[in-house]
């Protein structure tokens, strides 16, 4: 289908409005998607990127190192690391080089959470089969180009 079907508009003032209303558009289609994947884990999609950030780092992070690395900058990173300790996905522990800080660390529960949510990588895959890799390739550089611009 296509995005003037999608949402009622016949027509756009031109090509650069029609691609920032498409890019909007998608993402939302996109995070529902995943909502739909990460609901059955009762976990959100910022829940599920700490938990990718602190397993993938294989270290204590504090906050500030998991909100640099995380895709929603505007999250509210503490809060969220809150709930998840709340869950027993995560742990804080203090930090061994600054007494201020605490780390974050992932816990067996976490890391049991991810590696079952792993086996449903193709399903999360299967958003994008309707592109060739070439055509991945292409999309990544100008969704870079539009950030860098």
């Amino acid at each position: 289908m296509s995005l003037e079907n999608d949402i009622n508009q016949p027509k756009f003032r031109n090509d650069f409005q029609k691609s920032t209303i498409n890019l909007i558009y998608t993402y939302n289609w996109m995070n529902e998607q995943m909502k739909k994947l990460f609901g059955s884990y009762e976990v959100t999609g910022q829940q599920y990127n700490i938990l990718r950030i602190l397993r993938g780092a294989g270290k204590p992070l504090s906050t500030l190192q998991i909100r640099q690395r995380m895709l929603d900058k505007m999250s509210d990173t503490s809060r969220i690391v809150d709930r998840l300790v709340l869950k027993e996905l995560v742990k804080k522990t203090d930090c061994e080089h600054d007494k201020r800080l605490v780390d974050i660390v992932i816990t067996d529960r976490g890391q049991q959470l991810l590696e079952e949510m792993d086996k449903h990588q193709e399903t999360m895959d299967k958003i994008m089969m309707n592109i060739s890799e070439e055509e991945a390739k292409t999309l990544n550089h100008l969704l870079d180009k539009i950030r860098n611009s």
